[in-house]
């Protein structure tokens, strides 16, 4: 049964993402996506990423788009149980931590993953940290607005969040 509500509902995923700029930097991706939509909720580019990070780019995507029950994390997050019990009792819901090497726990994260690395990252050389910021960024869009999905009536994510949030799915 779908969630009777805005993404307060849904459940929440993250997961992160490596990569490497022309010049061999190292790039963290933490992808966070709602799981009932499928809508990228957002993306924070960085050299490094650390459970602060995380705690901070979750509570600015919370205040945007409104706490989920629940914030699954990806099966690579590493985050101090402390900060994540401590961000999960202010959002007053349960984390779910998936074991490490379980992405069968967390899929629509691992999936959307899969899509960033198929048809972006593995065919990009991003030149620098903004660069790659502003490509991944532009891919979210267009993988949240133009690109249909067959688990969701062949519609994009962000078109079935709206008939969703309209009553008419």
């Amino acid at each position: 049964m779908p969630p009777q509500s805005d993404v307060e509902e849904a459940e929440t995923s993250y997961d992160f993402m490596s990569g490497r700029t022309r010049d061999g930097a190292s790039l963290r991706i933490l992808n966070v996506v709602d799981e009932y939509t499928r809508v990228a909720l957002g993306c924070r580019v960085d050299r490094s990423i650390g459970a602060s990070d995380v705690r901070l780019e979750l509570e600015r995507l919370f205040e945007a788009h409104g706490r989920a029950s629940g914030a699954a994390l990806g099966q690579r997050a590493r985050i101090h149980r402390r900060q994540l019990a401590r961000l999960a009792g202010r959002a007053g819901r349960q984390d779910g931590v998936h074991r490490e090497g379980s992405p069968q726990q967390n899929p629509f994260v691992e999936r959307f993953n899969g899509t960033m690395r198929d048809e972006l990252l593995n065919g990009e050389e991003f030149d620098s940290l903004l660069e790659a910021r502003v490509l991944i960024e532009a891919w979210i869009e267009e993988y949240n607005t133009l690109r249909p999905h067959r688990g969701r009536s062949m519609m994009t994510p962000s078109q079935f969040a709206a008939s969703w949030k309209a009553g008419s799915e």
